[in-house]
């Protein structure tokens, strides 16, 4: 039985490849800064480290003696700094997994981190994989495609007004699109691999187009949803309108305007494919 250290563990892709650890005997040291949540995580089997991500001497103690950490970075639209913020934690993670000389990290990044600038939060990964890179840790990079999750984000439009808001650009262009719990399992599975030699993965589950993605939530929710097209010059000023501070949704919008240029493919050293569907991951979300 092996020992691993999980970050975010009571979030959508960490909850995953705890449990998955776990249903393979393994031992998992969970890192939630949520105690409350965390104690119901730990119920499990697992054990729970309360603490920071950006915390060096924290993670430390938390990765000493581990055979592999899973590794992320979170995002807070709310940050005062959030890619200051979410660097730091990239140099505290790194100077830990040295510190406690850590033999394997994954990492969950993005396909867009293949680039340096002008890639809206996948900067800060693409940070993270250079830096993780001069460690003397086997390193596997899982740069998972955009989340089915995010369709959640245009339930209450959909349901309220019958649409569904559409950032990404044509309406009917296809790209590739994963399930979280995919995430979750191909991480836990890079984990545990006897494999020592570092690489990047790309991880791609099925293609839909914006209009695939507003049928199938009209279908779950029972009602249809027509998309609305939001051109580049309205994405940050929508984005604020749904709450996201000015600042976040102006990395976002150019996340998107990265998208709209082609600039985000698959640059791994081998891709991985994922099944889930979007309607089997609708299916959970409306169910809540």
């Amino acid at each position: 039985m092996s020992t691993f250290a999980v970050a975010g563990v009571t979030g959508r892709v960490g909850s995953v490849v705890a449990c998955d650890l776990l249903q393979r005997h393994h031992h998992v040291r969970g890192i939630s800064r949520n105690r409350s949540r965390a104690a119901g995580w730990a119920t499990g089997g697992g054990t729970v480290a309360i603490g920071s991500l950006d915390d060096a001497s924290f993670l430390g103690r938390t990765l000493d003696g581990v055979d592999g950490f899973f590794a992320l970075l979170p995002e807070d639209p709310f940050a005062a700094d959030f890619h200051g913020g979410r660097r730091r934690m990239a140099d505290a993670m790194a100077t830990a997994i040295v510190r406690a000389r850590v033999p394997h990290v994954v990492l969950l990044s993005a396909i867009a981190a293949s680039l340096s600038d002008g890639n809206g939060p996948a900067k800060d990964l693409h940070y993270f994989e250079r830096l993780l890179g001069s460690t003397d840790a086997t390193v596997s990079i899982l740069r998972a495609c955009w989340f089915q999750e995010n369709v959640a984000a245009a339930v209450d439009a959909a349901s309220r007004m019958g649409i569904y808001p559409n950032l990404m650009g044509a309406a009917d262009s296809p790209f590739p699109t994963v399930a979280t719990s995919d995430v979750g399992h191909v991480a836990a599975s890079l984990l545990v691999s006897t494999r020592r030699t570092s690489e990047v993965v790309d991880l791609i589950g099925p293609m839909y187009s914006p209009r695939d993605l507003a049928t199938a939530l009209g279908a779950a929710l029972g009602k249809p949803a027509a998309v609305v097209d939001i051109p580049p010059p309205a994405r940050v000023g929508t984005l604020v309108q749904a709450g996201l501070p000015p600042s976040f949704a102006e990395t976002v919008a150019e996340l998107y305007e990265c998208f709209d240029a082609g600039r985000v493919r698959p640059a791994g050293d081998r891709t991985v494919t994922a099944h889930t569907t979007i309607e089997e991951t609708l299916a959970r979300i409306v169910r809540r």
